[in-house]
Formats: C-alpha cells, sequence, structure tokens
C-alpha cells in the first residue's frame, strides 16, 4: 500500500513539474526578475511573510506577496482558493509577473513543504529562504518528522541566503544539512526585539527576530525597521483579540501541537493570570495527519479549563471519530463534544463568565467548512458576532 501511495505521489509530482516548467516559460521565469524571499515553517509563516511585506513597503521598497490569507500584488488583492498556502504553479508564475510589470522589488513567497515536495515552486528564483520551524504536522503526507523536515529545508538549499532558527527544535538537523553553505544566519529571540516590543508574545518574538534579520540584511538600517514595526499589526486570525469586555474572545489559527504549546500559555500568562477560566473551541482536519490529534487533546488540556471538540474541515472522515481521536488526548474530563461548529461557539460564549477567555482556533480567515465533498460558506468572525448578540438578548 505504502509504494502504491508512492508510486501516485511521484506521478503527481511529475505533473507538477511539468506544469512548472510550463507556467516558467510563458511567463518568462519572472522570479529572476525580482527579488523573492520564501518563508517557510510549520508555524509563523504567515506573520513573518506579512511582516517582512510591511516592513519593506513602510521603508518606501515596492513589494508584493502570497500568503495563506491571500495575494497582494501592488494594492491589489488576490484570493487563491480554499485552504490554499502557495498555489499552483499557473497562478504563482502569473502573479510573480504582474509584480515585475508594476516593478517591484521584492516578492514573498509564503512556500509550504507541499509545494516544495511537489515541485510546484520549481524554477523560482529564490535569493532568501527563511525556515521559521519544524515541528509534528502532515505526517499523513511526510510519513515521517524528517521526511518533512528534509522537505522544509529544501527552501533554504534553493535560496542564496538561508535562515533558521536557532530556538527551534530542528536547530542542529537543519545546520547538519546545510554544513558547507557559505550563506547561512541562524537566528533566535533577538534582545533588540524583546526590548523594543516587551508584550510580544514569545513565538512572536521569533517570527519578529526572522523578519528583522531579513530587513537588515537587504541594506534596511535598523531604526527604520523597529519604526515599521511598530505600525504592524498582526494578519487576519493571529492571536485576534475579537471581543473585551465581560469576558475576552480570541480567534487564533493555531491548528498544530506545536502552535498550541505556544499559544494557549501565552494566552494565560497575557490575559487571565489565574483569575479566569479558559474556555478552547477547537477540532482537526479530515483526510490530514491524524496522529496529531491526541497531542493537540493533551496539550489543550494542560492549559484549558473546559474544552469543546467540533468540526473542521472533517471532509469523509467521521467528525465524531476525529473528535474522539483528540479526547484520547485529554487528560481531564472537562469536555463536551459539539460537532456542529456554529453550536460549538455558541455554547463556548454562553458558558464564559465575568473574566473568563474564550478561544477559538483551526479555521480563523478561511472562508469555508468542507463536508463530505462539499465547501460550505464559514465566516469565524461572523459565527463568534452572531453568537456575542444571542447571548445579549
Amino acid at each position: 500500500m505504502k509504494k502504491i501511495k508512492t508510486f501516485i505521489q511521484k506521478l503527481k509530482n511529475i505533473f507538477h513539474l511539468t506544469n512548472a516548467f510550463l507556467a516558467n516559460v510563458f511567463y518568462g521565469f519572472s522570479s529572476k526578475k525580482i527579488t523573492v524571499i520564501g518563508v517557510t515553517g510549520t508555524d509563523g509563516k504567515t506573520t513573518t511573510t506579512h511582516l517582512i511585506a510591511h516592513i519593506l513597503k513602510s521603508c518606501g521598497k515596492k513589494v508584493s506577496y502570497i500568503s495563506t490569507i491571500f495575494a497582494k500584488i501592488g494594492e491589489k488583492e488576490y484570493d487563491t482558493g480554499f485552504h490554499v498556502t502557495t498555489p499552483n504553479p499557473w497562478l504563482i508564475q502569473k502573479l510573480i509577473k504582474e509584480a515585475v510589470n508594476n516593478k517591484d522589488e521584492y516578492f514573498i513567497l509564503e512556500t509550504t513543504s507541499h509545494a516544495l515536495d511537489q515541485n510546484r515552486v520549481w524554477g523560482i528564483n529564490y535569493k532568501i529562504g527563511v525556515l521559521t520551524n519544524v515541528s509534528h504536522e502532515h505526517l499523513d503526507y511526510h510519513l515521517s518528522y524528517e521526511d518533512y523536515l528534509k522537505t522544509k529545508v529544501k527552501l533554504l538549499k534553493k535560496a542564496d541566503v538561508a535562515f533558521f532558527n536557532k530556538d527551534d527544535r530542528s536547530y542542529l538537523y537543519v545546520k547538519k544539512m546545510l554544513k558547507g553553505r557559505k550563506k547561512i544566519i541562524e537566528y533566535q529571540k533577538l534582545p533588540i526585539i524583546k526590548k523594543n516590543f516587551p508584550n510580544l508574545e514569545k513565538f512572536n518574538q521569533e517570527n519578529f527576530s526572522a523578519a528583522y534579520l531579513v530587513a537588515l540584511s537587504l541594506g534596511l538600517k535598523s531604526e527604520e525597521v523597529l519604526k515599521a514595526i511598530k505600525t504592524f499589526k498582526l494578519p487576519k486570525g493571529r492571536f485576534d483579540l475579537v471581543y473585551d469586555k465581560d469576558f475576552k474572545v480570541i480567534i487564533d489559527f493555531a491548528h498544530t501541537p506545536n502552535a498550541f504549546l505556544k499559544l494557549l500559555p501565552e494566552i494565560r500568562k497575557k490575559y487571565l493570570k489565574n483569575k479566569g477560566r479558559l474556555i478552547h473551541v477547537f477540532g482537526s482536519a479530515g483526510l490530514r495527519d491524524n496522529t496529531k490529534r491526541p497531542l493537540m487533546g493533551e496539550i489543550s488540556s494542560r492549559f484549558a479549563d473546559f474544552i469543546i471538540l467540533t468540526e473542521e474541515d472533517y471532509r469523509t472522515e467521521d467528525p465524531n471519530k476525529i473528535c474522539q481521536e483528540i479526547a484520547s488526548g485529554i487528560k481531564n474530563k472537562n469536555y463536551q463534544v459539539i460537532i456542529d461548529r456554529k453550536k460549538a461557539i455558541e455554547k463556548a460564549l454562553k458558558m464564559a463568565k465575568k473574566g473568563d477567555l474564550v478561544v477559538f482556533t483551526g479555521k480563523a480567515h478561511e472562508k469555508s467548512l468542507c463536508r463530505g465533498k462539499t465547501e460550505y460558506p464559514w465566516d469565524e468572525y461572523q459565527a463568534v458576532e452572531i453568537g456575542l448578540k444571542k447571548i445579549k438578548k
């Protein structure tokens, strides 16, 4: 079965490689005419991508980018599709070509391991590659952490200059894989970032440090970079405090064990200080890495006082089964399963008392919920807004 799966994947990779080659030819290998910065990692890609773009733009540079949330070429935004971070080769090359035509100096491309493995980014002339971190995720596709890590490192090997996180568990592996390369910048949480942004979460200290160093490597001065960072707003669905009255509500895209491990203790430390309850609502995507589910349950139960397990793009899997797999890792019995995400949101908001905090993770900016083989319209922010209105009546 494993051999068949590998063979099918190789055929798909050949298909993507062919399309990437044709797209590059059709659009004239446009990435050679612009400075391309690639950002990869299990978590933190989107924040780092948006921050680099914000710094460059604030410092008077012309920049375009593609991220999980959208693509932005000049001042025009493009939707890249449902559940997509790095689009297909034709759209990537089309957008790079538009950026070149727009006389942009820089193009930032949030780059996934799938895109790297499937050759969707073949032919892209990366000047800079950034690896934020590598933790447990996509092991249904990559089959092992080592394989996943090697795939991520492909971006750094493609790039002229490689940035990778010294604070991450992958550091020693990455360093070994890049042995012999000259242009390597190892980064960690920088004192200058901590000093200038003392209230910044630990995980964002890493993301901000990476963006800061990338900007310096491009010739910008420290003072102008720090000034730009001060006006930066986190992308939609990243540590997003959407309600702050009698209790608080946060929406975040966290959907991996590592993201939970970084997000949840920061929430407790920053907003609760042992005075209120943390209510966590989440699920796990169907037909994706199922080995992470118990880990997500265990980590959530370490920091949350009550958990509501719900749907999150269950596709053709049984959502009840997914929730039970998550629940197998929960260390206490303070949880409930409500498959309908709208009802789960309403229940959590109804439960919240003065001083509590409710956090909804996994969907954030996404515009659809996949049930079966159908994508249904979904807006997490709207669902929360409706839920809040109901409890106020």
